[in-house]
């Protein structure tokens, strides 16, 4: 069983994702905008060019999203996407690219269980945590 995170968007999805790749180091495998679709003629002329889906490999894992229809976007709220990382640098680096043009909650640092921890929400309004847990002694 795999399990995913589908992010939605008012519109800014590709270049959400392309954000993305630069700060993951992914790759879209895949991307269908609402006028590739069979769904083409049931959305307006303007919302065509928009994602209907994506999804972004790094490494064995999957991000996916879409542009919500505009009477259906609602602001994300409750959760988070989380990254776990093995090395501190990784953590600080992907942290910084992720949180230049958005807002820093917690600063990425050391915590009781973590070398390195950080949150925050990305300049698309989605929320990220960040975490490099320490290794059992």
């Amino acid at each position: 069983m795999l399990i995913n995170t589908y992010l939605h968007f008012n519109g800014q999805c590709a270049d959400a994702f392309k954000f993305y790749e630069q700060c993951l180091g992914g790759k879209t495998a895949f991307t269908m905008t609402y006028g590739e679709s069979p769904m083409a003629g049931m959305v307006p002329e303007n919302w065509r060019g928009k994602v209907m889906h994506t999804r972004l490999a790094v490494g064995d894992q999957v991000l996916m999203g879409a542009d919500a229809c505009p009477d259906r976007f609602e602001k994300p709220q409750g959760f988070s996407v989380t990254i776990n990382l093995k090395e501190a640098a990784a953590a600080e680096r992907i942290f910084a690219a992720l949180a230049s043009g958005g807002t820093v909650g917690m600063p990425i640092q050391e915590t009781f269980w973590a070398v390195r921890f950080g949150m925050l929400t990305d300049k698309f309004g989605i929320p990220w945590m960040i975490n490099c847990e320490k290794t059992p002694a």
